[in-house]
């Protein structure tokens, strides 16, 4: 078989976890994920449970989705970036999971892409990373994210040093384009030999 080259796989070794619970808002997990693989990067569900979760378009359930690893099991150093989808049910239970909170929290401090969108945003506010940072989310999170510290803008996609964020389904173009440009950066600082600035409990995840 043949393999593919640099230019077709560009985000080849790299490692996406795509962190959800059930009633993820579908289309959110599946385009992003879709336009990761398909440029090399591997993606992995991370849920708090095993077994499989359930999509939503809008209110309307959808698909379910095998989960690939807990989050009690994850770990940071095994991943290169984090993916958040939204959807109101999905959001409020993993924001109040401590293994979801510390895996972000993980990322957050190796200095890797951090990918969130619309009702995803809680997890970051439950995680304590908001605050001094600018984002964009669904609009009725905009109080949640300036009472915990955060500036929030209204528009499609938001890129704060290694956060990317955007509002709803309708701007995935702008996030996924967005998303991609942050983890070629990683993978051109990888391909020149640099390391993370990993903190020392960063094995722990």
């Amino acid at each position: 078989m043949n393999q593919a080259s640099p230019s077709q796989a560009p985000l080849a070794g790299l490692a996406v976890a795509i962190v959800v619970g059930n009633g993820f808002e579908q289309a959110e997990l599946v385009e992003p994920k879709r336009a990761l693989e398909d440029l090399g990067a591997a993606t992995r569900i991370l849920a708090v449970s095993p077994g499989r979760i359930q999509g939503f378009h809008h209110d309307h359930p959808a698909d379910h989705f095998d989960v690939d690893l807990t989050l009690a099991e994850a770990r940071a150093e095994a991943f290169d970036a984090v993916l958040i989808p939204g959807g109101v049910r999905n959001a409020d239970m993993i924001r109040s999971s401590r293994h979801a909170q510390e895996f972000v929290r993980a990322i957050d401090r190796q200095g890797k892409p951090v990918a969130v969108i619309c009702h995803g945003a809680w997890l970051l506010v439950s995680a304590g990373l908001v605050r001094g940072r600018t984002l964009t989310s669904w609009r009725t999170l905009e109080a949640d994210l300036r009472n915990a510290g955060a500036q929030w803008r209204d528009e499609p996609v938001v890129v704060d040093r290694n956060w990317v964020s955007s509002r709803k389904p309708a701007d995935l173009p702008a996030f996924n384009a967005a998303f991609i440009d942050l983890l070629a950066g990683r993978q051109h600082q990888r391909g020149s030999g640099a390391s993370d600035a990993a903190a020392p409990g960063d094995m722990n995840g």
